[in-house]
């Protein structure tokens, strides 16, 4: 399918690897022009290069921890009049209510929560000038069915949340839609902590801990970077400028939920 998007401009963030570098991908081969950001500057770099020269596309690389205003502006700057958002940061660790101080709480909010408000704040004024801009925050499954280990993340994904649930019915009319993909387990370094944690916690290694995770999804695996950056392109195509505002789950059939 022609995504209709080539010649558009895309800011990724977080995109040297993992999902953030599977929507990268995804957008690159769809021919759209990539400015990715992230704080390792070996990966972003290799990530970038291998990108342009796979697909044929700008990509231009920015070292930047996307929490701090003055490297955001350097990112925001790099991508001037960009089309298409896909906004990502690397979840908080696990943990107990009872381990968690305010300072936790809002290294967490700042990441996952008013980071992906202030690079849509930035952004989406000049979609709404020119008619049309995409908009797709990596969040997580947490947000339908919150997981009780990821307080920190359940707080600030469920706040970014209730954000776009607004802000997307307001923009709509000029063009812009906003949507959240809420991954569930798949195979990046995020799901490698989590088994890390989970085989400490109980005692095992850490692909038992994998193949135990892993038996608990209907699919029966962990989801791939590259099919969660395939359903990230779709929603920043022409083909989906109807889907508003919406909470799209990816995560194998695990979170067992009706509506």
């Amino acid at each position: 399918m022609d995504l209709g998007i080539a010649g558009r401009r895309a800011l990724v963030s977080a995109a040297s690897k993992g999902l953030g570098r599977g929507c990268a991908g995804a957008l690159a081969a769809a021919g759209v022009d990539l400015v990715i950001c992230a704080r390792g500057t070996d990966a972003l770099e290799r990530t970038a290069a291998e990108l342009a020269e796979r697909h044929g596309v700008s990509v231009t690389p920015v070292v930047a921890d996307i929490t701090r205003a003055e490297d955001r502006a350097r990112v925001l700057a790099a991508a001037e009049g960009a089309d298409i958002l896909v906004t990502n940061a690397g979840g908080p660790p696990p943990g107990l209510w009872s381990d968690w101080t305010r300072e936790d709480f809002l290294r967490a909010l700042d990441a996952n929560m008013l980071t992906p408000i202030a690079l849509m704040q930035a952004l989406l004024p000049g979609m709404i000038a020119r008619g049309w801009g995409r908009v797709v925050n990596i969040t997580s499954a947490s947000v339908r069915a919150p997981i009780d280990v990821l307080g920190l993340s359940n707080t600030a994904r469920t706040g970014l949340t209730g954000f776009v649930a607004g802000t997307a019915r307001q923009v709509a009319g000029s063009g812009v839609t906003i949507n959240n993909l809420l991954p569930g387990m798949h195979a990046t370094d995020r799901a490698v902590a989590l088994d890390q944690g989970a085989a400490h916690a109980q005692g095992i290694g850490v692909d038992e801990a994998k193949k135990a995770r892993a038996a608990t999804i209907p699919a029966g695996r962990y989801g791939t970077a590259e099919e969660f950056g395939a359903t990230c392109a779709f929603l920043c195509s022409v083909h989906a400028g109807y889907i508003v505002g919406q909470n799209i789950l990816i995560d194998g059939g695990s979170t067992n939920l009706t509506v």
